[in-house]
């Protein structure tokens, strides 16, 4: 029926190509050749707008209530699989053969492919559909990610198709937005001219490798900064990119919809995201996430309460993983009991540089490498004995991470003991990978949101 009703379209085509206005007997000799082919097309518009009627009740009814795995999802996509195929089959503009060209399936593939619901909830003040990317024929995207997080700020230029993340583009840059934070609640003008200079770079490269759409996320210190929303809406009108203002929660269930994002992980499995301001931790598997909690208690943030000495003292180290260990127990339900680990961020990538003997950071090498939680344990013995010179120095060690390093390793290495694992999988796909999952769903900019040049400041 699917091939009779392509069949039907493209005889119209080839007439309306050819400049006859209406068909007349050319239609009602292909009606001859393929019986039951007009039928079968308005069968499938029919099908179409039903199903389109009830694809809107489920984004209404349940798009704020749908994470990874819940009941209920399997049932969402195949209602959006049904709903794209019968819309290619209504379609008197598309065929299969055309459909495939553009998606670049191969020859054979199926065409009942179609955009995975986005696993996180509702961000800011957009609806369900920001969240939800719209049924339809697969297309490739370009979009840039921005990460403002409270030690550095990052770009990951990618192509989201299908729900599958690749990489064309990764920056990182060592800004400290989140520099006293903690302590005053404001961004400091320095800091706020740190990243502004970095995203005069960021805005240059998106433009070069012809990103269709940017979005920033921000996270723990702009969250707590009483000046951060406005931080925000400066970069939106100066540099045209699209921002969200993360939740903790937000931010958890995003970098697990990053790090799960063309891969399977195993059950009870716990991401640990050290970051500067904040640490998540997001238990899940196949049947998506089951436990999250975000606390503060980023590396930048401990180093500022509590790792006042260069190296710091054996009390000052105590003190900060008591503090860590405190929230652990006030904070995580007895019945979260992880049996692997998935470590994201600056500090688990550095540590696994350091384990693989490079002098700088290699992704492709550090993703999915394995680090016990003994020689986490030695690293944080070594590496708290020593100055921020010192470390520095290290090959593969960034310069500028080197005063915060410690730190990240006090709350990875307690949240390791904490649960009694054995190690962790470090992962190079984190919350940048949720974003780009995210940006793909925006909708297109609109021209001229940015006036000429508004990016070349500083």
């Amino acid at each position: 029926v699917g091939g009779m009703a392509n069949e039907y379209w493209r005889e119209r085509r080839r007439a309306k190509d050819t400049g006859l206005a209406h068909l007349g007997a050319d239609e009602a000799v292909h009606e001859r050749r393929f019986p039951g082919s007009r039928r079968a097309a308005n069968d499938h518009e029919d099908r179409r707008i039903h199903l389109s009627k009830a694809w809107q009740e489920v984004v209404v009814d349940l798009g704020d209530e749908l994470l990874p795995g819940v009941p209920g999802r399997t049932g969402v996509r195949k209602l959006q699989a049904e709903l794209q195929t019968c819309e290619l089959l209504a379609q008197p503009n598309q065929s299969v053969h055309q459909t495939r060209r553009r998606s670049r399936l191969g020859h054979g593939q199926t065409v009942s492919r179609f955009w995975p619901r986005q696993a996180s909830r509702r961000l800011a003040s957009h609806g369900a559909a920001a969240l939800f990317p719209p049924w339809g024929r697969v297309v490739v995207t370009r979009v840039g990610v921005v990460d403002l997080g409270t030690n550095s700020t990052r770009l990951l230029v990618a192509d989201v198709e299908n729900g599958h993340v690749r990489e064309l583009d990764r920056r990182l840059a060592i800004t400290r937005l989140g520099e006293s934070v903690d302590a005053r609640r404001v961004l400091l003008p320095t800091a706020l001219a740190r990243v502004r200079n970095v995203l005069v770079d960021y805005r240059r490269a998106a433009e070069e490798h012809g990103v269709e759409r940017t979005l920033t996320l921000a996270t723990s210190a702009v969250r707590d900064a009483e000046n951060g929303e406005a931080f925000l809406g400066e970069i939106e009108w100066s540099y045209g990119f699209a921002t969200r203002l993360l939740t903790g929660d937000e931010e958890a269930l995003l970098t697990f919809r990053g790090v799960a994002a063309g891969r399977d992980i195993a059950d009870d499995t716990v991401v640990v995201d050290v970051g500067g301001g904040s640490t998540e931790l997001i238990l899940g598997g196949r049947a998506g996430v089951s436990f999250h909690e975000s606390f503060d208690i980023g590396c930048v943030r401990l180093t500022e309460r509590f790792l006042a000495g260069d190296p710091p003292s054996r009390q000052e180290l105590g003190a900060a993983a008591a503090y860590v260990r405190s929230l652990l127990e006030g904070r995580v339900p007895g019945t979260v009991r992880p049996r692997a680990a998935i470590g994201v961020a600056g500090t688990v990538t550095t540590l696994a540089t350091l384990a693989l003997g490079l002098v700088e950071e290699d992704p492709e090498l550090a993703h999915g490498h394995r680090l016990s939680a003994a020689w986490i344990a030695e690293q944080l013995e070594r590496l708290g004995g020593m100055t921020v010179e010192e470390i520095r120095a290290l090959p593969g060690v960034h310069p500028d991470r080197a005063p915060v390093l410690v730190a990240g390793v006090v709350a990875l290495d307690t949240a390791l003991r904490y649960f009694g694992l054995a190690g962790l999988e470090v992962s190079e796909n984190d919350i940048m990978h949720g974003g780009a999952l995210l940006a793909a769903a925006l909708p297109e900019p609109a021209e001229g949101n940015a006036p000429p040049g508004a990016f070349t400041c500083c």
